[in-house]
């Protein structure tokens, strides 16, 4: 049976002529709409002046084939639906680093500032002290906006518990007051733990210019936005629109006009979107998320389950930035694996270093 023109074979006579001419120009690598089916389920009706048993078993192949390629069509188009899903945008390779010189590794690891902001709450009050004891001293700078006053720990009191306006107060007070100084804003929970350096390396060569956002992104219907439980980073070009559509409450309401309440990162990802800014799913250079939006023990619970001829490598990135859902002495620990824990008489020959800011005893 040819690919081509088969279809060629049924009738043009009569009343269901129409449904065989629609389809004789069809190939059988196209998407064959439904209503073709209902004309070929009754050979009986549609081969009207003829009951000839071979022209029944021409038909009903017909209807096999198209059944069996329309199902392909189907499964091919779900796979590439789910590779492009996201927008990507990956971490340099070494290759990439060692080409550059090193008047070039110097200038790019001075040029990149993060700015660190922290959310928190009276009830965070143990993962507050982990956080300010542990990674933030890896921030250029860091600073906890917090609900409201707790007078064991300097805080930008907000004087709100929503979890969307303390995020828009943070990031309205962090444009105002630090948008010639830092080029890099990072926003994170108090049960996030992060890599500062990886974050920093990851920004190599990234234009803060360019209006886009990034962490671990996920889809909510046609929203795509950033989790914030992994972590969320603003370019100061997007930081920019968004202090100015805050000031459209059409576009970004303050409390929001709708009968269901959207988590922050989702508000902000709409707020985002009427300014252009877009999310970003960070990768490292072979593909593997960096922000994650669990603890490392759950990564590697899962890895176990699914991959377990390959623990590790199933489990995380070399150059992950954040972990998430850790308790205060997890963060220890890692604080102890990421920069104590060195095995002694290896050397690491990295093209760049990210110096902690002064006053940061490195850990």
């Amino acid at each position: 049976m040819r690919a081509e023109g088969a279809v060629s074979a049924l009738p043009a006579e009569g009343p269901r002529g129409a449904c065989r001419h629609a389809y004789a120009r069809k190939r059988w690598g196209a998407l064959i709409p439904y209503r073709f089916l209902k004309c070929v389920s009754f050979p009986g009706t549609m081969l009207s002046e003829s009951s000839s048993f071979m022209k029944g078993v021409l038909l009903g192949g017909i209807f096999c084939v198209v059944v069996t390629l329309l199902g392909h069509v189907k499964i091919g188009h779900g796979t590439r639906a789910h590779h492009h899903e996201h927008h990507h945008i990956q971490a340099p390779n070494k290759e990439e680093v060692l080409n550059l010189s090193e008047n070039e590794r110097l200038e790019l690891s001075q040029s990149i500032r993060v700015y660190c902001i922290i959310l928190v709450k009276p009830k965070d009050i143990g993962h507050w002290a982990a956080v300010k004891e542990t990674w933030s001293k890896h921030c250029n700078k860091a600073e906890f906006y917090s609900s409201e006053n707790v007078k064991v720990f300097n805080a930008v009191v907000l004087n709100t518990n929503d979890m969307w306006t303390m995020m828009r107060k943070a990031y309205k007070i962090t444009y105002e007051r630090y948008k010639d100084e830092f080029n890099w804003f990072f926003l994170a929970y108090p049960t996030t733990f992060a890599i500062i350096e990886n974050l920093k390396y990851f920004l190599l060569k990234k234009d803060p210019a360019q209006p886009f956002y990034i962490g671990h992104t996920m889809k909510s219907g046609d929203l795509e936005y950033v989790d914030g439980e992994g972590g969320i980073v603003l370019s100061i070009e997007s930081l920019r629109r968004l202090s100015h559509v805050f000031e459209d409450s059409d576009k970004c309401p303050e409390q929001g006009g709708m009968i269901w309440k959207l988590s922050e990162d989702k508000q902000l990802a709409v707020c985002l979107k009427y300014t252009g800014v877009i999310a970003e799913n960070a990768e490292d250079s072979e593909g593997k998320d960096v922000f994650n939006t669990k603890s490392v023990n759950a990564l590697i619970k899962e890895a176990m389950a699914s991959r377990p001829e390959q623990v590790v490598d199933g489990c995380c990135s070399d150059m992950a930035i954040t972990f998430n859902g850790l308790s205060p002495n997890h963060m220890h620990v890692m604080m102890y694996g990421v920069y104590r824990l060195r095995p002694y008489g290896h050397t690491y020959s990295d093209a760049l270093v990210f110096l902690p800011p002064a006053g940061s005893d490195n850990d």
